[in-house]
Parts: C-alpha cells; sequence; structure tokens
C-alpha cells in the first residue's frame, strides 16, 4: 500500500467517507471532522507514519490537500 493509500483510508476510515469525497474536504466541512475527529485523526497519522506533529501543523492541518504538505513536511513521501 502507497502512503497516499494510507493517507486516503485514514481519512475514509475516520469520517466513514468515500474516496471521491476526500478531494476539497475542509476541517469542520462535515459533522465527524470536529475537533475530536481531528485529534483522531492526527494520532492515527502519527502511527501510521511514525511522525509527531508538531501543535502549529496540527492547527495547520485544515484540509484534505493541506494534509498532504504538512506529511511532505516531515519526509513523508505522498
Amino acid at each position: 500500500m502507497t502512503n497516499l493509500e494510507i493517507y486516503d483510508n485514514l481519512f475514509m476510515r475516520n469520517f466513514k467517507l468515500k474516496k471521491e469525497d476526500l478531494p476539497g474536504l475542509k476541517y469542520r466541512g462535515i459533522k465527524q471532522w470536529d475537533s475530536m475527529g481531528h485529534m483522531n485523526l492526527m494520532e492515527d497519522m502519527e502511527d501510521a507514519f511514525d511522525i509527531s506533529i508538531d501543535t502549529p501543523d496540527v492547527l495547520a492541518f485544515s484540509s484534505y490537500e493541506k494534509g498532504l504538505d504538512i506529511l511532505r513536511k516531515y519526509g513523508v513521501d505522498i
């Protein structure tokens, strides 16, 4: 499984979405992506990619696309 597939699966599993729902997805854009959903997603991201996301980046992780940029910053090849 590629890192992009892992990333997509984290969103789909955490928020009960389909792959086609991911592009353009924004924090608080759906009911499930509230503050608790966000922290659960961040924890899963850290576990899946064996990284520790700094607080400013947790706060900046505001969309599906922005998350890709943030993960690249931590050396995740997506």
